[in-house]
């Protein structure tokens, strides 16, 4: 057999980019212990080519900022509409088995050039894949909240321009999968969607990691005094996060001595910090994006609570990582993160500031019930491992390759479920 090739783009790449970045590095590492060849596309400030390892790597291509969220940057069409541009050299040079497209805006019609045959540069025709890390209603109405008229226009989109550009789909959970169920409804061709999760690295976010001395260090750059309870929020600050259940929190627990530390970075920053001194005056500590994941993972192993505020959150990296430190996690008992977490291994309520409170309340007191749920939760992330994931993904993509080059399959992989004919 020989050795798959896959080529991803993405536009949600940035130097304190999240889950996605995450994401795609496991993969590449991945590919160079299964081994097969993959290689990233990635927007940046300049055109280079990183290495990692023997059979991966990845593609920088000079791109603006994005208008709204300047700490991302955006590859336009012109980068794969004009002959010779910098995205049809790549694909040229890489001639892959399948593409990636994680975007929904401005490279899904790359897809569709590659779907129907328009990339001359290509000797084959490759199985182009959609990788769907959000929803579009949900983060549309994050930004431009209009109700209907949002959701109304996500809906014609995603069925109408995203849908059909690929041959097939796959979601990161079923959260996710569910705004593709309309949307796969009423069209010619059979699109199957898969669901894949993402994953952990158990051996870097682990409760090994717990020490008094990290435990004091955490303290001392807090403030905090002897006693009080570190609650931690690691992820991005922007408004599709619902940060501001946080701060409803702490005022929910006037009475517990304890500090909010917040490790990350986006556009909400300024806003949120503003709100949590206002609300919560002294009681949030801005740790800022931490690049070292080591030190990420001692922040992790040395807090007391993890608080996840978002409701709609695609899958959530950041509360699989704390259930893989050791740490108990409060969540919301929505979105894609209930694809892992439940009763048994964190504390899923209703995303409340009265029920945040109530859980922090029973993590604090309750010893073993704590220490119940945190074995749970570590034997989790330990299922829900990076190599596993990775190894998933191979599968999937060898599967979908073989589906449209014609071969004989090598393992029945059934879709989630498929488009349905009928009037679009």
């Amino acid at each position: 057999m020989t050795m798959l090739r896959t080529l991803h783009f993405t536009n949600a790449w940035h130097a304190t980019s999240g889950g996605i970045g995450t994401f795609y590095r496991a993969l590449l590492q991945a590919s160079n212990e299964t081994p097969w060849h993959a290689r990233l596309v990635v927007p940046s400030e300049e055109t280079r080519y990183e290495p990692v390892g023997c059979y991966a790597g990845i593609y920088h291509v000079r791109a603006p900022r994005a208008p709204f969220s300047p700490e991302y940057r955006v590859l336009y069409p012109h980068r794969y509409l004009a002959v010779g541009s910098s995205l049809r050299e790549i694909l040229r040079q890489e001639q892959p088995n399948v593409v990636e497209v994680n975007d929904k805006y401005t490279l899904i019609y790359l897809a569709g050039l590659l779907r129907i045959g328009r990339i001359p540069e290509m000797q084959h025709r490759p199985a182009v894949v959609g990788l769907t890390c959000e929803r579009m209603d949900e983060t549309m109405n994050a930004y431009l909240p209009f109700g209907n008229l949002t959701r109304w226009f996500a809906r014609a989109y995603m069925k109408c321009l995203y849908f059909p550009q690929l041959d097939h789909h796959i979601a990161v959970s079923r959260h996710v999968a569910d705004e593709l169920v309309s949307a796969s409804k009423g069209h010619k061709v059979d699109r199957g969607v898969w669901i894949r999760g993402m994953g952990v690295d158990t051996e870097l976010f682990t409760p090994a990691r717990q020490s008094a001395s990290t435990r004091r260090n955490v303290s001392v750059q807090a403030q905090m005094a002897n006693g009080a309870a570190a609650l931690l929020y690691a992820g991005r600050l922007a408004p599709e996060k619902n940060l501001s259940l946080l701060l409803e929190t702490l005022e929910a627990i006037p009475d517990v001595p304890c500090k909010l530390l917040i490790a990350g970075d986006g556009p909400g920053r300024d806003t949120f910090l503003s709100d949590a001194r206002r609300r919560a005056p002294g009681r949030v500590v801005y740790l800022g994006y931490i690049a070292d994941r080591d030190r990420l993972a001692d922040l992790y192993a040395n807090v007391d609570v993890f608080l996840h505020p978002n409701p709609r959150e695609p899958f959530g990296i950041a509360p699989l990582e704390a259930m893989a430190a050791g740490v108990p996690l409060v969540a919301p008992n929505s979105g894609g993160l209930t694809a892992y977490s439940n009763s048994k291994n964190a504390w899923i309520v209703e995303p409340l500031g009265s029920e945040f409170a109530v859980a922090v309340r029973h993590i604090l007191t309750d010893r073993n019930e704590r220490a119940r749920r945190i074995r749970e939760a570590r034997a989790t992330a330990v299922r829900l491992n990076w190599p596993a994931a990775c190894a998933s993904y191979h599968a999937l993509y060898q599967n979908l390759w073989e589906r449209t080059s014609g071969q004989r399959l090598s393992a029945e992989l059934e879709p989630a479920f498929r488009s349905t004919p009928g009037n679009r």
